[in-house]
Parts: C-alpha cells; sequence; structure tokens
C-alpha cells in the first residue's frame, strides 16, 4: 500500500487510524449513554456510590482507604499515591445503579494496590516513562525527518511505542478492576439480579473505551512503522 494516494491523501491514516477513531467516538459515547440511562435507576437498597466503595473494601480486608468527593463528571479515580478513592458528582452521594457500579470499580483499584495486583504496579512504575514518549514521539520523528536522521526517527517510533505499552498493560487492569468490583456487588448484595445486570452493562461500556484507545495506539504505531521504518534505516 503506498504512503500517499490520489491527490496526496495518506492512505494509511484513512485505512488504519479513521476507523479506530470511529470506533474510540463509538465507545465515548455509548459510555456516556449507558451513565445516563442507569443514573436514572434508583438502587433498592439505596446505598450510594461512598458506600458501595466502602462495602467492596470492606469485602476485601481493605482499610486505610479514603473515600472523597471529586468536582465533574466521570472524574472517578483512585490515587495510590494517598490512598484516595475520589467519586464525582454524579456518583459519590448517589444512589443510582450506575454510581454504584462505578463506585465499585474505583475501589477494585484499591483492592489491587493492596493485594500487589502486579499489572496495576507495573502501570504505575512506567507512567512517567510512557508520558515521556508520547510528548516526545512526533517531535523526535519531524525533527529526524528536518535533518534526514534516521536515528532520530526510529527514537520516535520507540518513544510512541512507549504509550502503546501503557494502553496494552492499562486494560488487562481495568478489566480485572471490573471483575473485581462486579464479584462483590454479587457476593455483598449490593445490588439485585437485575440492578446487577444494569452496572454490568456500565463497566462494560467504559471497557470498551479503554480496548478503543489500544486500538488507536497499535494503529498509529503500525502507521509509523510503515510510513517511516524503512526510511529511517536508509536514513541513517
Amino acid at each position: 500500500m503506498p504512503y500517499y494516494g490520489f491527490y496526496g491523501i495518506d492512505m494509511y491514516y484513512i485505512v488504519l487510524i479513521i476507523p479506530c477513531i470511529i470506533l474510540a467516538v463509538w465507545a465515548q459515547t455509548k459510555v456516556k449513554s449507558t451513565f445516563a440511562r442507569y443514573e436514572q435507576v434508583t438502587s433498592r437498597r439505596g446505598l450510594t456510590g461512598a458506600q458501595a466503595a466502602e462495602a467492596v473494601l470492606r469485602q476485601n480486608g481493605v482499610a486505610g482507604v479514603r473515600i472523597e468527593w471529586v468536582a465533574g463528571r466521570l472524574t472517578d479515580h483512585f490515587d495510590p499515591r494517598t490512598k484516595t478513592i475520589r467519586l464525582s458528582n454524579a456518583v459519590y452521594s448517589s444512589t443510582s445503579v450506575a454510581s454504584i457500579g462505578v463506585a465499585a470499580h474505583e475501589a477494585g483499584h484499591a483492592v489491587q494496590y493492596a493485594e500487589g495486583y502486579f499489572p496495576i504496579r507495573l502501570r504505575a512504575a512506567i507512567i512517567p516513562v510512557t508520558q515521556f514518549g508520547s510528548m516526545a514521539a512526533f517531535p523526535l520523528i519531524l525533527l529526524g525527518l528536518f535533518m534526514n536522521t534516521g536515528l532520530l526517527i526510529d527514537l520516535g517510533i520507540w518513544a510512541f511505542s512507549l504509550s502503546t505499552v501503557f494502553q496494552i498493560v492499562t486494560l488487562p487492569v481495568e478489566l480485572n478492576a471490573s471483575r473485581r468490583a462486579l464479584a462483590a456487588i454479587e457476593q455483598g448484595g449490593l445490588l439485585d439480579e437485575e440492578e446487577y445486570t444494569m452496572a454490568k452493562k456500565t463497566l462494560t461500556a467504559a471497557a470498551m473505551t479503554y480496548v478503543a484507545a489500544l486500538a488507536v495506539s497499535l494503529a498509529q504505531l503500525l502507521r509509523l512503522l510503515l510510513l517511516f521504518g524503512g526510511r529511517g534505516r536508509r536514513g541513517r
């Protein structure tokens, strides 16, 4: 497949990147619509998101983790540095089925750290390197093209590959946190059977955003290799 097709169009971008971008947009739309749908369903037990997170921690024997409110919508996350679960406006004090699913998922991350789950430890360890790689990749490639230096191009591709590694590690971490959340919800009776299905759909939709992010990153890496891999070696 040529680099440029008719009228100077980047065919690799069209064939590899655009379908993945469409997938990513669909995944983001899906998670927002699914959360909005089940945000309207109040759980019969009346637990809030914060209480659900506490229940998941308690079931797994995890202590010393704080649960705090954070501004924004779907800004929920676990901060391992301070051992804090931060739940957003739509989750912290909400009694909806969706909020319980999201809160339990974030508590699942706290359980992962408490148990020494290797993939999440690995992800935390490589964050600084992958952040640098994502920032440096395209400047290195552009500089390599400008200077006709294959080494800089190859370094740029390697730098970008670090961000792809991060996405590869992130996917099982997120899937595992959701599995832990759903197991705790079921075993602890936090939701009834019908509500459990709704929470599962919410977390499944969220997981698709990570699948899409990985697909975009892999497609971009493949595009860079096809575009510049051979050129970088010839330019040495």
